[in-house]
């Protein structure tokens, strides 16, 4: 079976996974005050050209968003996403929970405009409705799409002209900032939002992510991730991770496992277009939404593993197929291939 479900479906990189055997046997302090996290923390410090912001590293992407959001929000205030917006498409209304409601829209390829803002806040007036405090978008989209530099810049500039914080979920920001449709470095990333996240968990490391937090925003926030259940005792475990995987900064083993996975998207998306097989969305990072034939899908997954996206509708089915820093050239050769004898 070769995967394209997800990508994090395997363990660590070898290097990673190398990083924590070498430290196995060291003693050091737990719940994240380390000199491994404390390390890990000052590269991205220098990573993002900011030493201001303060960096948490929690142990998965969920976590990360639930635990921002309530932390910044106060108890009547609600979240401006997109509809296909994860935190409030696939986290199981874990937000919710903490009494914040989620405010969607409907938007094009996943991205929210300065105009979407606009348009939530018109219903969100006064005290008999839950005032919106945080946007939350995600880079890449769910859908694979990215938000260009300029777009960032309006969504943050709208977001300081109506008093809103801008969370960014990086869960797989690798791929967006190695994808060759980026303009937008992660320095931008940390200029244009008020907290972010650099997921390790789906670009190499066995479980993990970096949250990023503006100065000012982190007041006890440790008191919130213990409250969130989100401490982790043996945090330096994802400390070596962040340490192996930044190394280098932007010539790290991290954007060289994205920028891997990026280009063997492209080839398999541009294999696909040239048989003429249509997508959902404009994907341009390592997720792909192409809609095939349901005969053809069912004989496919005998072979290969992905997501269905949506049912089926007219005799056709959108599947999602993921690349990943474990997927090969000889991987999406298979797929082309069989599928080249599924369409004759």
């Amino acid at each position: 079976m070769i995967y394209f479900r997800s990508d994090y479906s395997q363990g660590a990189h070898p290097d990673v996974l190398s990083a924590i055997v070498s430290t196995n046997l060291e003693h050091t302090d737990g719940y994240g005050l380390d000199p491994h996290c404390e390390r890990a923390g000052a590269m991205i410090k220098e990573l993002i050209g900011d030493e201001s912001v303060s960096v948490h590293f929690m142990v998965g992407g969920t976590p990360c968003n639930v635990t921002f959001a309530a932390s910044v929000l106060r108890p009547y205030q609600s979240v401006i996403a997109a509809r296909t917006g994860h935190i409030y498409f696939h986290e199981t209304g874990a937000l919710e929970g903490t009494g914040h409601r989620i405010v969607t829209v409907e938007a094009e390829n996943g991205k929210l405009t300065p105009a979407l803002i606009d348009r939530a806040l018109e219903e969100y007036q006064d005290e008999h409705t839950p005032e919106p405090g945080l946007v939350y978008i995600s880079q890449p989209t769910e859908l694979g799409t990215i938000y260009q530099k300029d777009e960032l810049e309006t969504l943050y500039a709208k977001c300081q002209e109506k008093g809103l914080l801008l969370y960014i979920d990086g869960a797989r920001l690798g791929s967006a900032l190695t994808c060759r449709q980026n303009d937008a470095s992660i320095r931008d990333i940390a200029r244009c939002c008020d907290a972010f996240y650099i997921g390790g968990t789906k670009n190499g490391a066995l479980l993990g992510e970096a949250l990023i937090i503006k100065k000012g925003l982190d007041d006890h926030f440790r008191f919130m991730i213990k409250r969130q259940c989100g401490m982790l005792a043996k945090g330096r475990l994802i400390g070596v991770q962040f340490e192996a995987l930044l190394d280098g900064g932007e010539n790290s083993l991290y954007y060289r496992l994205a920028a891997k996975a990026n280009e063997l998207a492209d080839i398999l998306r541009d294999g696909l277009s040239a048989r003429g097989i249509p997508f959902v969305g404009a994907s341009c990072t390592n997720q792909l939404f192409p809609i095939l034939p349901a005969g053809v899908v069912r004989e496919l997954e005998k072979e290969f593993f992905f997501y269905e996206w949506s049912p089926e509708k007219d005799g056709l089915i959108p599947i999602r197929l993921v690349t990943a820093w474990g997927t090969e050239r000889s991987d999406i050769d298979a797929f082309l291939t069989r599928l080249d004898e599924l369409l004759q």
